[in-house]
């Protein structure tokens, strides 16, 4: 394995921020308003909540701009564990990164029907009354074949090459962005928005839920810090994708000292999409408590009220390109991450190939559009159990990355004290955001993860051990071939 041709030089700075950007903005940032982040957090916690995620991700950020040059190949957080911790841990980071890049592809495909069905109404996407209900929501078979063309079409450039694909992906990313500042300008000027209202600030409006019948027990204790941690406790899923850039660290053709200012302004333009997209919505829709327990997409319907069809035309460019560049963003890191870990004999050696023409992982890319195709048949009330897996596995990443950066400052004793405190922070915050993610706290409702999730996660440790077992022999001679 160590004798095929590698990975191609071929990503530019601009197209490394693209992969970054796309990644960390995807369908969560138009649909949660609606979903998570006002009924949970309301438009202050949310605010509030973002930033200090992305305060924590640029202090987590430094230590991957310390390891990237020092380690510079495919598998990031991965590559950065084996090097420092041995075999166990590199596969349980390994592992759980798998499960947080790749659950993001089908938690974006699922959101393609939601898209076409709210902007061309309900029935766009039935095809015959061909359909079924999973977990409370309907899957129609149009939208099965759309997003399955989309997931197909998608994984297929990925296979064609990374220069192909990254020119795709440097064009959603504009766009998106593009849409995201226009959509926020508009609303600041929109005569309809001179008349603000945030209420309730924090969330979990009782007197609204008890009306409309959406009123339970966990609202009982809901409290500012309540409403901030529930959605500061998923900033590791948020901003999951400024992570992604070690995975293609073997294909920059620029010098590694720029990635961290490509860090810190892919995190900056995403906690700026998610905080005005948030805002914009609860600014505009007077009942949006309302509107957040009748399921309705909230973001759509405030762009409406505010500058009618432009407003549309905003939210449906925009949500598309940041599905779409999430797809793109996502098979990358998926596909270079198992690559890299068959390549040192931690998955099976047919992930570790690299296509002779395209120079791409096309075994991997394979194995990833096949998982993928699973989201449009599950359906949209899966995003919250595929948010809860992906949050799980980038904190366990960002463990290990500070981690690795704290023993490797101490080891070569080169002087960079104040790095070394940022990355004990960043360690400290990776353990809040599991123990937030996994134990149920008492006063802290709505934070942990839903029953679903912790199936879902059983199952991938399941599977994780039996694949360690099988390949554990093989671990050691080619971690030491490929070294």
């Amino acid at each position: 394995m160590s004798k095929q041709a590698g990975l191609k030089r071929q990503l530019n700075p601009m197209s490394v921020w693209a992969i970054a950007f796309g990644c960390i903005i995807g369908w969560g940032s138009f649909i949660n308003p609606g979903k998570k982040f006002l009924p949970n957090s309301g438009a202050a916690g949310t605010a509030i909540a973002m930033l200090l995620g992305a305060l924590v991700m640029v202090i987590i950020a430094c230590s991957y701009a310390y390891l990237v040059p020092k380690h510079p190949k495919a598998g990031g957080e991965f590559t950065f564990a084996k090097e420092n911790f041995g075999k166990i841990p590199a596969f349980v980071c390994g592992w759980f990164l798998v499960a947080a890049y790749l659950t993001n592809v089908p938690m974006n495909s699922t959101a393609i029907p939601l898209i076409i069905e709210g902007l061309f109404g309900k029935n766009a996407l039935n095809w015959g009354g061909i359909g079924y209900n999973i977990a409370g929501s309907s899957v129609t078979i149009g939208g099965i074949v759309i997003a399955a063309g989309i997931l197909l079409l998608f994984g297929l450039l990925n296979i064609w090459g990374v220069k192909k694909a990254s020119f795709v992906q440097t064009v959603l990313a504009s766009l998106l962005a593009l849409c995201a500042f226009t959509l926020f300008i508009a609303g600041l000027v929109s005569a309809k928005a001179k008349g603000v209202n945030l209420e309730p600030v924090w969330g979990f409006d009782k007197a609204a839920a008890i009306a409309n019948g959406s009123y339970n027990e966990s609202m009982a204790n809901h409290n500012w810090l309540s409403a901030i941690l529930a959605t500061f406790a998923i900033a590791p899923w948020a901003f999951v994708g400024f992570d992604t850039i070690p995975q293609a660290a073997e294909e920059f053709k620029f010098p590694y000292k720029k990635v961290m200012g490509i860090l810190v302004i892919a995190i900056a333009f995403g906690a700026f999409v998610y905080i005005s997209n948030n805002t914009i919505a609860a600014a505009a829709l007077e009942n949006w408590p309302d509107r957040c327990a009748a399921g309705d997409w909230v973001l759509l319907i405030a762009a409406e009220e505010l500058l009618g069809g432009f407003g549309k035309v905003l939210i449906g460019v925009g949500v598309s390109c940041a599905v779409l560049s999430g797809i793109m963003g996502f098979y990358l890191a998926s596909s270079r991450l198992m690559y890299s870990m068959a390549r040192d004999g931690f998955l099976p050696g047919t992930f570790g190939k690299i296509d002779e023409k395209h120079g791409t992982p096309r075994n991997a890319m394979i194995f990833c559009i096949a998982v993928s195709l699973l989201g449009p048949v599950l359906g949209r009330e899966a995003l919250g159990w595929f948010v809860d897996m992906s949050a799980i596995g980038a904190s366990i990443g960002y463990f290990f990355t500070c981690l690795a950066t704290a023993k490797e400052i101490r080891k070569y004793k080169d002087g960079k004290k104040g790095l070394f405190a940022l990355a004990v922070v960043g360690v400290v915050f990776s353990v809040t955001f599991m123990v937030l993610q996994l134990i149920p706290i008492p006063g802290l409702e709505g934070v942990h993860f839903c029953w679903q999730s912790y199936v879902m996660l059983a199952v991938w440790i399941l599977i994780g051990a039996v694949f360690y077992i099988k390949q554990r022999k093989k671990m050691g001679a080619l971690m030491t071939d490929n070294a």
